[in-house]
């Protein structure tokens, strides 16, 4: 599932990226903590991979960063005036029951894209991700590997100035996790902030421009990757790197 939770009146150019802040961050529903209190700031060119044992709270980072969860205690913020147009994909897509092409020019109309633009948008977007021979084709039909790059196609289509990714490649096959990758460093290079997470070590070497490292529902370092990937601070990354149990 691709959400979006900013409107988009028109396609964007993209530029620097805008910045992110969590500002002792809590997350304690019914006085029981998931989450926090952290604080960090994403400011760098990134992409940022997102890691940590099960039950972290990368998640729920992203969920609170996007804004599908409201913080406890302390605040989101975002460089600029007000939150920058973003969009999130999840580990399993969640489509709509309709075409490949329907499920993109849906999401531009609820984003307020004109009508005249959004099926030459859509079918640009899935001729992007190889998709073009599935236009007609009912979204729930596609293979796994091609329900993710329609995901991500209709995040393209958007032009989202932010790009949450939660382990968007967990359940597919080397070759879909290739095609993901690729798209992850396109939209890097179009000048969207990439935060993603993932549990593989191989793929935060391959994508990753800084490190966000949890454990425990806070944050343990956030260093530049090669730092992270050569020498981890923290006990807890340390352990992480050495396939240990982490506590």
């Amino acid at each position: 599932m691709t959400s979006l939770n900013v409107p988009i009146n028109d396609p964007i150019e993209l530029s620097a990226p805008p910045s992110l802040q969590f500002e002792s961050v809590e997350f304690n529903p019914f006085g029981h903590q998931l989450f926090g209190p952290c604080s960090f700031k994403l400011d760098g060119p990134g992409p940022t991979l997102v890691m940590g044992p099960n039950g972290a709270g990368k998640s729920l980072m992203l969920r609170l960063a996007h804004g599908l969860l409201t913080p406890t205690e302390g605040a989101v913020t975002w460089s600029g005036d007000g939150a920058p147009r973003q969009a999130m994909v999840f580990q399993t897509p969640v489509l709509l029951r309709r075409s490949a092409l329907a499920n993109l020019t849906h999401a531009l109309a609820v984003n307020n894209i004109p009508r005249r633009l959004r099926t030459d948008l859509a079918r640009e977007a899935l001729a992007r991700f190889g998709l073009s021979a599935s236009a007609d084709t009912p979204a729930r039909v596609l293979s796994g590997g091609e329900k993710q790059r329609l995901a991500l196609a209709r995040a393209w289509a958007l032009s989202p100035a932010v790009l949450f990714l939660d382990e968007p490649t967990s359940a597919l096959d080397p070759a879909a996790i290739k095609e993901v990758e690729t798209a992850v460093q396109e939209f890097h290079e179009r000048g969207t902030r990439i935060v993603m997470t993932t549990h593989d070590l191989h793929q935060a070497r391959r994508l990753a421009g800084d490190v966000l490292f949890l454990a425990g529902g806070k944050v343990q370092e956030h260093t530049p990757s090669n730092v992270f990937f050569d020498t981890p601070v923290s006990r807890q990354a340390q352990a992480f790197m050495s396939g240990e149990l982490v506590a």
